[in-house]
């Protein structure tokens, strides 16, 4: 789980201050206040991470990546290339990592169950990203990477009465890193405790490989889908992998919880259970066309003396929160999943239950979910279950952006044991009294000229 992250100098943030999250993480606010820049920062690094290049410092993306931002020139704020981007990452293991170290001259093993990770990024004069530093913080021990004035790296280890045994006639200078966050192989072959040095950048990737990301516009519904078997890695950007995602649970034959005191189902049965559950359908299910045709529909019944029909039928929201049911119980347990806008298209009702869904994917499955969300009803479904005591308020982290003078600023709402929010901002969704009031004098206007 992701703990916590700062970001300097990217896109619309000059400094987003320490951003603490919780296993439910919500971002709400006005457009164009930097929501969005949140979830770019983490998914560029995921498609770093996962970038067969060695040589690539940040993958920016194209048109087929989960994000595309363009440049270095693009990314940094205000688009001054004298400007560093800068991150701060920390985040719990899966299991805690040990290393082994030399202090003081005598060997020490270190055991933690997180990791921190700090980054510069410059740009060099062509325009090109260039790593200024990067460093891990792994218990009391700090080690990284730090370029140097002719352009090369060199290892950084505090305290400085800490070392990896540099063996002898092996160069402490070096002239590249692996992408953002890695150690070359000639540095750990010059050093007799190298093997931090790998596992370092290892838990990193294994931290990007358990995003998963359902972005704002989700794919039209098909009348048929093609599918030959193949587990898809994700639900795709646009939510187009469901339906193979709901083929390949099925073949899995695995059945997932719902809750301690809840009978395990299939997540077929899941999905329609949580779509009975939103008051969307009776029934839902995925059958082949023929037997042999690898060809599938999706049907649904919206009453029960209703007829089935075709997911190409209904109203447009049974399929597009249908990717987001789908993700919440496909992607492994332990996952951190990154939602933007995932009541696109729903009910104000279905809206607030949707955090109903969240919150028991998270409980029953250990999630991390991190939400962008302009959705009033989703937000007091949270605070509702928060003071119903369905789930803490120490876990769900809820964040208000805005924007004044250029500049993004972030601030977190404090939610108490009740649910109640002490530092409400004005206006946070729309001026609603305003409204009222408005629409009051209006009427009393006409009503005024009619009599005359």
């Amino acid at each position: 789980m992701i703990r916590s992250v700062r970001l300097r100098n990217f896109k619309a943030w000059e400094d987003t201050g320490v951003v603490e999250f919780a296993p439910i993480t919500g971002f709400f606010g006005a457009n164009s206040a930097g929501k969005s820049s949140l979830m770019q920062f983490i998914l560029m690094m995921k498609q770093t991470a996962e970038a067969s290049d060695r040589a690539l410092i940040l993958n920016f993306g194209d048109d087929r990546s989960l994000v595309e931002l363009g440049t270095f020139a693009d990314a940094v704020y205000q688009h001054n290339q004298d400007l560093t981007i800068g991150l701060s990452l920390e985040w719990e293991l899966p299991k805690p990592l040990r290393a082994s170290v030399s202090h003081n001259g005598s060997d020490e093993v270190l055991e933690t169950p997180t990791l921190g990770f700090e980054l510069k990024v410059g740009a060099n004069g062509n325009g090109r990203a260039l790593v200024e530093s990067f460093a891990y913080t792994i218990a009391h021990l700090h080690i990284g990477m730090v370029r140097k004035r002719r352009g090369n790296y060199e290892l950084e280890v505090s305290p400085a009465d800490v070392d990896l045994r540099r063996r002898p006639g092996r160069p402490a200078i070096i002239s590249e890193t692996i992408k953002c966050y890695g150690f070359p192989d000639m540095l750990r072959a010059a050093y007799d405790k190298s093997e931090v040095l790998a596992d370092l950048p290892l838990e990193f990737e294994r931290l990007f490989t358990r995003v998963y990301y359902l972005g704002p516009l989700r794919d039209q519904p098909k009348r048929r889908y093609a599918w030959a078997g193949a587990e898809p890695s994700s639900m795709g950007a646009r939510g187009e992998e469901a339906v193979a995602a709901l083929l390949a649970g099925r073949l899995r034959g695995k059945h997932l919880s719902l809750g301690k005191g809840k009978r395990r189902r299939s997540l077929e049965e899941i999905v329609a259970y949580w779509l009975e559950q939103l008051g969307m359908v009776e029934e839902f299910g995925v059958e082949e066309i023929a037997p042999g045709t690898n060809t599938y529909r999706v049907w649904l019944r919206t009453d029960r003396s209703a007829r089935k029909v075709l997911l190409t039928d209904v109203g447009f929201g049974v399929s597009q929160v249908l990717p987001v049911l789908t993700l919440a119980y496909y992607a492994p347990a332990g996952s951190i999943i990154i939602l933007e806008h995932p009541e696109i298209h729903l009910h104000p009702a279905v809206q607030s239950a949707l955090a109903d869904v969240l919150i028991s994917a998270v409980q029953s499955r250990q999630l991390q979910i991190i939400v962008e969300s302009h959705s009033e009803h989703f937000l007091r479904r949270l605070q509702r279950r928060i003071a119903e005591e369905h789930i803490r308020n120490d876990d769900v982290a809820l964040y208000f952006c805005d924007r004044s003078g250029g500049r993004s600023r972030l601030s977190r709402l404090d939610v108490d044991l009740f649910g109640e929010i002490s530092n409400w901002p004005e206006a946070f969704f729309g001026d609603e009294f305003d409204e009222m009031a408005q629409t009051d004098l209006a009427a009393a206007r006409r009503r005024a000229a009619a009599e005359q």
